[in-house]
Order: C-alpha cells, then sequence, then structure tokens
C-alpha cells in the first residue's frame, strides 16, 4: 500500500518538504494549494520537480464550499471547479479533494448535493480526472462520513468516489465499523490523524492538535481495520496540522509520519481476521524483558568521582574489558559501564556531552527481530569496528543521538559479559539494589512525541497520559512508558526552558540524553542504611515536606521519622506506595534514584517531583555562575 502525507502536515518551505517526504521514503504527498500558491514555481515544474524525486502527486486540495449552493453561487463554484481541474493537470494529478461546504449559504439535502456531485463528476470524466468528496466534522449540513457516502451514492458517477479522514470520524465518536458498508473502489483516498483527547471546538481542535497516528488518543488502528475491511487498496496519507509541528524539523517530522503509517499498517495486518500475519512486512513489536545494562562515557577525575559514587551505591567493580577501558560494575541484575576510551562512539559522545550515558543495552527476547523492526521502521543501524574476539551486537541509533543495544538473553550475545570481560578481583557487599526500574530520558518539548512514538512503534509498551512537573522556574512535561509486564520503564522529560532543572542539564550536556536511572530494592529502609554505611550522600530533603507528608498521609510518627531520617519521600495511588531518594546531582545535572514500589503502584511519585527539583536546584550552583 502506497504512502503519502500533506504537504501542510510538515515545516519549511515548499522544496524542503518535498525533500523531507522524499528522504522519509514516502511514495508520494497531497498538495495542500496554499503551500502550491506560496511557491513561486510554475504548475508544470512543481510536478516535474516531484517526479524527478521519486514521489507522486497522490492528491490536489482542499476544494471548499463546493455543493448546496443557490445561483449565482453555484454558478461560480463550478467555474472554480474548471480552473483547479486546469491547475492538477498542469501538475500531473487526477483526484481533488471536496470538503463539505460551510458556506453560510449552503442549502442543505442529500439530493441536492447529490445533484451537484453527478453534474462535476461529468466534468472531471472529460479531463480524466476525479472528485473525492469529505465530511468536515464541523460541516455546515454534512459533517459525518455516512452522508457524506450517500451523496456519492445518490451522484452515481465513477468519478466521484469518497475520502475518508479518520479524524473527522474519530472525533464525532462515529463507529468507524460503519465504513465497511462502503464498497472499497468507490473509497477514492483515505487520510489518517491521531490527536489527544481533548474537549474543546472541533474545528480547533483539529486546526491546532492533530498528530500522527500513535501519538493520540484515537482509536486509528480501528478506523483502519474499517476500511481495509471494505477492499481498499489506495494510497494512506497523514493529514496533520499541529502548532508543534510547524516549529520543528521538517526531516524528522517526516520521518517520524512515515514511522507512524508504517507501524499502523503493522497493527492492522495483526489485528485484522482476514489478513494473516504471514502478511506483515516486518517482526512484531520487541518484547523487551528489562535493562540488560547502561553505559556511561567519561574520562579522568570525571570518571573516578562516577566510579566512587558506584561504589557508596554499592556496586562492585566486577570486571574490566579485555582490549577496551572499559569497567563492568554490578549490583543484583544491574550492570552499569564506564568507558574511558579515547577513541570510538564514546570517545565522541564524552567530547560532545562530558561525563554522560552513551549506550543502553535492551534485553528482548529476540535480537534480531528488534533490530529488525527498527531498521523497517526507518531505523538507522549502529556499527563501529570492533577488535578481535567482541562480539557483534545489533544495534541502532536512539534519541539524541544516543545507541540502542539488543541483547538477546537466550542466545550467543549475552556471553558478552563472558567473552570480553576479564573478572576483576574485587567485592562490595552490595546495598540491596535489584535492577533498573526505570530510565529518564530528557529532551525538548518538541521531540517528546517524537520519542515517544519511536519507543511504542518499535517496542510492546503503552504509554500514560502526558503530566505537567511543576519547576521552580517552568514548567517540564513528563511521558511514561512501559511493557505490560513493567520490565522496560522509560519516562520522556520534556523541557520548554532552559531555567528549569530539565533544560538546564540539556543546556549544560549539549543534549545528552538520559538525565537519571531509577534503580529498584526491595527494601529500601535496609538499602539507605547501607548506603549510609558506604558514604553515600542522599539528597537532603526539606523537613516542611515531611511535615506537609503527616498531613496527606495515614503514616505513623516512627515511619515518618525514618523516611526523613533516610531523606525518603514518599507516595501511595490506591494501588501501593512508593518510596524514593536520590543522589545529589553530578555531571551538569545527573542523578541516581533508589525506588521501592509495593502492591500495584504503577507511578513515578511525580506529587514529590517538584520538592526533588528544589532540594536539587539548592545544591547546583547560582545562576549565572560558571561551571568549575
Amino acid at each position: 500500500m502506497k504512502t503519502s502525507i500533506a504537504t501542510i502536515s510538515i515545516s519549511g518551505n515548499f522544496p524542503e518538504k518535498l525533500e523531507a517526504i522524499a528522504a522519509a521514503g514516502f511514495d508520494g504527498l497531497e498538495i495542500f494549494e496554499q503551500d502550491f500558491i506560496a511557491h513561486d514555481g510554475d504548475p508544470r515544474d512543481v510536478g516535474q520537480m516531484i517526479r524527478d524525486m521519486g514521489l507522486e502527486i497522490t492528491l490536489f486540495q482542499p476544494f471548499r464550499d463546493f455543493e448546496g449552493l443557490p445561483e449565482p453561487l453555484r454558478a461560480k463554484a463550478f467555474d472554480r471547479a474548471e480552473r483547479k481541474f486546469d491547475l492538477m493537470q498542469e501538475l500531473g494529478t487526477d483526484l481533488v479533494l471536496i470538503c463539505s461546504s460551510c458556506h453560510p449559504a449552503a442549502l442543505g439535502g442529500i439530493d441536492r448535493a447529490a445533484a451537484d456531485f453527478h453534474e462535476l463528476g461529468e466534468r472531471a470524466a472529460k479531463r480524466g480526472l476525479r472528485i473525492g468528496f469529505e465530511a468536515l466534522a464541523w460541516g455546515r449540513h454534512i459533517n459525518d462520513h455516512r452522508d457524506a457516502w450517500e451523496v456519492v451514492r445518490r451522484a452515481e458517477h465513477d468519478s466521484v468516489g469518497i475520502i475518508l479522514d479518520s479524524f473527522h470520524t474519530l472525533a464525532r465518536k462515529i463507529d468507524p465499523d460503519t465504513i465497511r458498508r462502503i464498497p472499497g473502489d468507490k473509497i477514492f483516498f483515505v487520510q489518517l490523524a491521531d490527536a489527544p483527547a481533548i474537549d474543546m471546538d472541533l474545528l480547533y481542535w483539529s486546526r491546532h492538535f492533530r498528530n500522527m497516528p500513535g501519538e493520540g488518543d484515537l482509536d486509528v488502528t480501528a478506523f483502519m481495520r474499517a476500511v481495509m475491511a471494505t477492499g481498499y487498496d489506495g494510497p494512506i496519507s497523514l493529514e496533520i496540522f499541529n502548532d508543534q509541528f510547524r516549529g520543528g524539523h521538517p526531516k524528522t517530522i517526516a520521518r517520524d509520519g512515515h514511522r507512524s503509517l508504517l507501524a499502523l499498517m503493522d497493527d492492522v495486518i495483526r489485528q485484522s481476521a482476514g489478513l494473516p500475519n504471514s502478511a506483515a512486512t516486518m517482526p512484531a513489536r520487541a518484547k523487551a524483558t528489562g535493562v540488560s545494562f547502561v553505559e556511561f562515557a567519561s574520562a579522568g577525575p570525571e570518571a573516578q568521582h562516577l566510579e566512587a559514587l558506584l561504589a557508596t551505591l554499592g556496586f562492585t567493580h566486577a570486571a574490566n574489558h579485555k582490549s577496551k577501558n572499559l569497567s563492568l560494575w554490578t549490583q543484583g541484575e544491574i550492570r552499569i559501564l564506564i568507558n574511558c576510551e579515547v577513541r570510538g562512539y564514546s570517545s565522541s559522545a564524552y567530547n560532545m556531552h562530558g561525563t554522560s550515558v552513551c549506550d543502553i543495552g535492551i534485553s528482548v527476547e529476540n535480537a534480531s527481530e528488534a533490530v529488525e523492526r527498527a531498521k523497517a521502521l526507518g531505523a538507522v543501524a549502529f556499527q563501529q569496528p570492533i577488535d578481535p574476539g567482541q562480539l557483534n551486537i545489533p544495534a541502532i541509533r536512539g534519541q539524541s543521538g544516543s545507541v540502542l543495544h539488543f541483547i538477546d538473553e537466550t542466545s550467543g550475545p549475552s556471553s558478552v559479559w563472558d567473552v570480553e570481560f576479564t573478572e576483576h578481583p574485587r567485592s562490595s557487599k552490595g546495598a540491596g539494589l535489584t535492577r533498573v526500574d526505570h530510565i529518564a530520558q530528557t529532551m525538548s518539548y518538541d521531540e517528546m512525541l517524537s520519542g515517544s512514538l519511536f519507543y511504542t512503534t518499535l517496542f510492546d509498551m503503552g504509554k500514560t497520559p502526558m503530566v505537567d512537573v511543576i519547576d521552580p522556574d517552568g514548567l517540564v512535561r513528563s511521558q511514561a512508558l512501559a511493557s505490560p509486564d513493567g520490565a522496560l520503564r522509560i519516562t520522556l522529560n520534556g523541557a520548554e526552558t532552559h531555567r528549569t532543572m530539565a533544560g538546564s542539564f540539556l543546556a549544560e550536556s549539549f543534549n545528552a540524553s538520559v538525565q537519571h536511572i531509577a534503580l529498584a530494592t526491595e527494601d529500601i529502609f535496609t538499602t539507605a542504611e547501607l548506603l549510609s554505611e558506604n558514604g553515600f550522600q542522599p539528597l537532603p530533603i526539606s523537613s516542611n515536606y515531611y511535615a506537609d507528608l503527616a498531613a496527606r498521609f495515614d503514616l505513623g510518627a516512627a515511619t515518618l521519622q525514618e523516611l526523613q531520617r533516610n531523606n525518603i519521600l514518599y507516595d501511595e495511588d490506591g494501588q501501593g506506595a512508593f518510596y524514593q531518594m536520590y543522589s545529589r546531582p553530578f555531571a551538569g545535572g545527573m542523578f541516581f534514584e533508589i525506588v521501592q514500589r509495593t502492591s500495584e503502584y504503577a507511578g513515578y511519585g511525580g506529587p514529590n517531583a517538584p520538592f526533588r527539583i528544589a532540594a536539587q536546584k539548592r545544591l547546583m550552583r547560582p545562576k549565572g555562575m560558571p561551571r568549575k
């Protein structure tokens, strides 16, 4: 099935849009009239330029306020259509989108509209053109695809068909299964868009908050399953109106759009009874079983400081790499690597970001299938020269230029720890830390939808609604992603200003990806005692916090005292309790978190974030002071 995108969906001037669309791998594009008018090229030259890029013009749009007009407005509408037919022929496309009328003078009536479309179909057919009718969710008389189909059905013309748009159907909560009643050959085009669940005016919602399938809350998969059930085999196209995208990078937006369509159609195939899984063009979403390792790029005194911090956290320097300046630190199932190489990828990462997480290893059921799916979705494979005796572990470029390695715990690559490392004869009594609970990635707010789409299309992960985190100096948006069993959890934090803790970290690290790593324990009070014996310095929390905690929750005096003594924060949600404590900031704002979950608590201690951020800022250098 061919993929397409409307030029209005991405930012940039017209040539920049075309280049981004071609680079992303789309088969074609919808020319949005406004983009064409703003461009200074001749229609024939524009059409040829598009074809020279390997693209086709799948649709010209929009033609507004056509059906149901009284004279003399009706005659003028047909004259306008003839002029657009001239333009279409020069461009080299045969299909135009006519959206249902919002004109104040438009008259209702299915038969009246059908008669208009029959006559226009006659005119189009003489030129070898086709007309697609779309019901706008806010149309004056026709705002439902069922009514639009009835107009097309009664028009009874081979050159007149219906155009379906997922937003217009789903935003009005129309059952998408009603699409199954429409013959596939009368569906001329399908447009797709998702959107967050917001209760607002339909037109404003559509014009400002549409996003890629999978980035919002609409059931675009159910919509597309219904379309496929009709036998439709034409293009699937994105039509996105989004204020955030208008200021984004054209190639990033186009790449995300193409990824969203590929993932959507993969879901449709796997969820449709009449379509065998063998029809899928890529492996299923990777099932993550946990975080295999986290690798820091560092050097010199910064690396020594990180090693000392890990020691106070109870980690053991367990092994060294046989050929690289790479040390392995372990505790429970947690593996942390410190890479001090002066060449290769990690060295470049250190030179750009300073001490930072440069690589994350994700344990998956099948590593080869995981990387195959990632590449099918447009991810860039990562590879660098390997020394003799090293294993070639599949990897891709992740967010913010980082690297993701896929570790298949049931096959050879998991033996990397035995093959490539030599045991280091040191030990630690540990501190009861068991596994990586979650990894928090910080980015600009504009990158959050892209990050969410990247993970949820690659891995079997769900997402929570986006929430606001209050920083003393601004707002941070946060969204949590998690596998069904919680084996892999990632939080995305979007900064809107450099004055926030998250924004400051981005500025200090030149957009490093991971800001903090949360480590799980089964007994945080025992862990706190062991950490204290190791010389660990927790983030000091204001006594005011604990006074408020006593008023918010029914906690005993002894428990409150123990929480305060160990600088442990607390939250509960009716499903369970959550305990968390933090290291002090290091390396420009990075930190470790120690957490304990009880029962079915699935959150991340969000209510505590403002107090944690304020405590961290008290320890960091004053605003405007140079970094030492």
